[in-house]
């Protein structure tokens, strides 16, 4: 007799009692592995972390170190009549790798889409870095182009950073684990602008004589960004499926109870095994497939799509705020006095500044975050984080004039502080939510689609910023601007609500895969 794993199911037109006893036996087959499929995830949740835990973190953490690198150094030197298409073009690519990952990692898997990303931005960064002037394109055209395939790459690492980290996570740490992931960009963006320092004091002379010479400096920085990509290659394209994804979407049980075994004991992957090991559940309703009819019934539900809702405006609130600020550091350092000069002082300043602030804001916002969040709840420090920083907004817009003249360096304790609580707050929070609260079949979606619609706001705050910023002359209305930012953070407050708090429990809970039979069998 074939064994019961390999077996299909097929409508019978003659029930013979050996046929009900094969049928039998295979329903108690699949009953048996599904109950080894929970606890083979309650031992994999409540694993001791170690090395390879360490590992996951490592590897998706260097992504978003690349990213925010990426990002952020075209701040350190892009000219003023070209500054809102270069800085929007790098987040329409991001929306687009954000959808098309995100999809693409439920529908073809977690790890034959990781690495891919990676390729992408490496390549749009050496574009970038070797991009040249010519009679049929202009450079900035050229660089366009490239920040556009970057873009691509650093939206598809959003979707599969969270979701393959929250799939290997321990429940105790998981927060920790996404958080530390994320907070590789507040080192990325100091990393930007030390090396944007050094390049620009080591070509000092040059630039002095010629200020064409920075054209070295902008292309050394850009380029240096590409280093830690290539050295992550090999452990993203190496890394093994998740468990997870293997049991609940590909339907292979006892492959990802092994692989599951096998990442706890070993950090990879047990080994390849056939379709025979494969148990089709479609009849059990443990775990659903996933198809558009089921997409459209879970989502269709008004808790599901509320949630949804929550995820992804409380991403898009945050990032109007969060970009319009972030990508124009140094339109806030010119006018606080801390930018200008010939062109070196100009470049030289704003790498000083941009350090100052990720050193005293960003930075320490996101490590509060992997230290606290798993204690203080997700839920609560996103709410915490948008009231602080409609409260700040609130202070620093409607009195930004009046703090300018009285203290410049009250002003930057303000501007610090509202730094620390988009870090310690929804910037950490945006992300690690979506990846968590979704079921294993449409975790990567959903992130996507959240994901995505922070950067339509980033997108919207950029040219926003670009068209209203010199309102009455030049850099007039940051004040206004400010004020505007403080109604999108109430509002991303009010979002906040509408998503679930994931601390301390399950993947499988907060999804709800194969909570109903579980509770009813108990």
């Amino acid at each position: 007799m074939a064994s019961a794993g390999s077996e299909s199911f097929q409508p019978q037109q003659h029930v013979t009692n050996d046929g009900i006893d094969r049928h039998e036996e295979r329903i108690a087959y699949g009953l048996e592995a599904i109950e080894q499929r929970k606890l083979a995830l309650q031992e994999f949740d409540d694993a001791k972390f170690g090395w390879f835990h360490i590992r996951a973190c490592i590897v998706s953490g260097v992504g978003f170190y690349t990213d925010a690198y990426d990002i952020f150094a075209i701040n350190l030197a892009t000219p003023h009549d070209v500054d809102t298409a270069i800085k929007v073009s790098c987040s329409v690519g991001t929306v687009i790798g954000q959808l098309a990952f995100g999809y693409l990692a439920d529908h073809v898997g977690r790890k034959r889409m990781y690495g891919i990303e990676l390729i992408i931005m490496i390549i749009g960064t050496l574009g970038q870095t070797l991009a040249g002037n010519g009679p049929a394109a202009s450079f900035w055209a050229v660089i366009t182009f490239w920040r556009i395939v970057l873009g691509i790459g650093i939206g598809g690492d959003y979707p599969l950073s969270s979701v393959i980290t929250a799939e290997f996570a321990t429940t105790k740490r998981r927060g920790a684990m996404m958080a530390a992931v994320f907070a590789m960009q507040g080192i990325g963006q100091l990393s930007a602008g030390i090396v944007g320092l050094i390049a620009t004091a080591a070509f000092q002379n040059s630039i002095n004589a010629n200020p064409e010479n920075l054209d070295y400096v902008w292309r050394i920085v850009i380029g240096v960004g590409a280093v830690p990509g290539v050295v992550a290659l090999y452990f993203r394209l190496t890394i093994p499926e998740t468990p997870r994804y293997t049991m609940d979407v590909e339907q292979k049980i006892e492959k990802g109870i092994r692989d599951a075994k096998a990442f706890i004991e070993h950090g990879a992957a047990a080994g390849v095994y056939g379709d025979d090991v494969a148990v089709a559940r479609a009849d059990l309703a443990i775990v659903p497939k996933a198809t558009w009819s089921d997409f459209r019934r879970y989502f269709g539900k008004r808790k599901n799509a509320l949630k949804l809702f929550g995820t992804a405006y409380s991403w898009f609130a945050l990032d109007v705020a969060w970009y319009g600020l972030g990508l124009n550091n140094s339109i806030i350092l010119k006018n606080i006095g801390y930018a200008g000069g010939t062109p070196y002082e100009a470049v030289f300043k704003t790498c000083v500044g941009n350090i100052i602030i990720n050193l005293l804001g960003s930075v320490p916002g996101y490590w509060i975050s992997v230290f606290t969040i798993d204690y203080l709840g997700r839920k609560f420090i996103q709410i915490m984080g948008f009231t602080m920083l409609t409260i700040m907004f609130v202070v620093l817009g409607f009195a930004y004039h009046q703090i300018l003249n009285v203290s410049i360096p009250l002003f930057i304790v303000l501007y610090t502080i509202t730094q620390i609580f988009f870090n310690f707050g929804p910037n950490t929070t945006t992300f690690i939510v979506p990846g968590e609260c979704f079921p294993t079949r449409y975790r990567s979606t959903a992130h996507g689609i959240s994901a995505a619609s922070g950067k339509i706001g980033s997108i919207i705050a950029q040219v926003a910023f670009g068209l209203l910023k010199d309102r009455g002359g030049p850099n007039a209305w940051i004040d206004h601007l400010l004020e505007i930012f403080a109604l999108f953070m109430l509002t991303g407050l009010l979002s906040s609500f509408l998503i679930p708090e994931t601390k301390g429990k399950s993947l499988e809970e907060l999804g709800e895969d194969g909570v109903p039979r579980d509770k009813e069998s108990d």
